[in-house]
């Protein structure tokens, strides 16, 4: 797919065609990442979302039960 990056007010942008965004589950006000890789740009979307926060507490919480004599041991 091409785009062209085009002046938007004070910046510069792309414009991303309505088909990929569908496909993607992305609309205006989403938040994405940029990512450089080498002469390559990617696009990741930023999931920020409270059922994503809540995901990862959980993780982080069983983790810190499981390895809690290690953890403590670690802080002193």
């Amino acid at each position: 797919m091409n785009t062209t990056i085009r002046k938007i007010g004070n910046s510069e942008g792309l414009i991303l065609p309505k088909e990929l965004l569908d496909r993607l589950n992305l609309k205006a006000g989403d938040n994405v990442v940029v990512v450089q890789e080498g002469q390559e740009l990617r696009l990741r979307r930023l999931e920020d979302s409270a059922e994503e926060f809540e995901r990862k507490m959980k993780i982080a919480r069983e983790r810190m039960k499981k390895y809690e004599v290690a953890y403590r041991a670690l802080a002193k």
